[in-house]
């Protein structure tokens, strides 16, 4: 089963798809981020439609290069003292999701401390130890980098797990 992780963003969409089979450790199939432009020096971010545009024609491509049969996404969190950040992630969320639903792709939508602790066997791990812990999963020479990338390929690895044990994907 191929499982495509995406870490929702407006700057940076990490996305990590892996191969998971009951017989065998996943495989890395492709990582990386998709990098929506900013604003130049000078000049005020451009308006969020238009980088929401950005986002979805990128991820489109993405689903149909890489063909997953699933997609796994974080839920939304928010930190009280920034409540903005969970409204900016809601909408680069939203373009993920009708994307995925457009594909007929399934859907597992995973919470933060859900990805961490099946990771890592701790719900508050920093992005540091998930990058460790992903490069021991895959046997990488380094962390991957920026922390987006570990982070999807957690969701991939975590929507995987639930996927191949007969759960059902949680939808929120």
């Amino acid at each position: 089963m191929r499982v495509l992780g995406v870490d929702p963003g407006l700057r940076l969409t990490g996305y990590g798809c892996v191969e998971m089979s009951p017989a065998a450790p996943p495989v890395l199939i492709e990582a990386g981020v998709i990098r929506i432009r900013r604003a130049q020096a000078g000049r005020t971010a451009p308006e969020i439609a238009p980088r929401l545009l950005e986002l979805d024609a990128d991820f489109r491509a993405i689903l149909s290069r890489l063909r997953p049969d699933a997609v796994g996404v974080e839920q939304i969190f928010t930190h009280p003292k920034h409540p903005g950040t969970g409204v900016i992630m809601a909408h680069a969320r939203g373009v993920l999701l009708l994307a995925a639903a457009a594909a007929g792709l399934p859907l597992v939508e995973l919470r933060p401390t859900q990805i961490k602790k099946s990771l890592t066997s701790y719900g508050q791990a920093d992005k540091a130890q998930m990058q460790k812990a992903i490069q021991g999963v895959f046997g990488l020479d380094e962390p991957p980098s920026p922390p987006d990338v570990a982070d999807a390929l957690a969701i991939a690895l975590c929507a995987g797990q639930r996927l191949s044990s007969g759960l059902p994907a949680p939808l929120s």
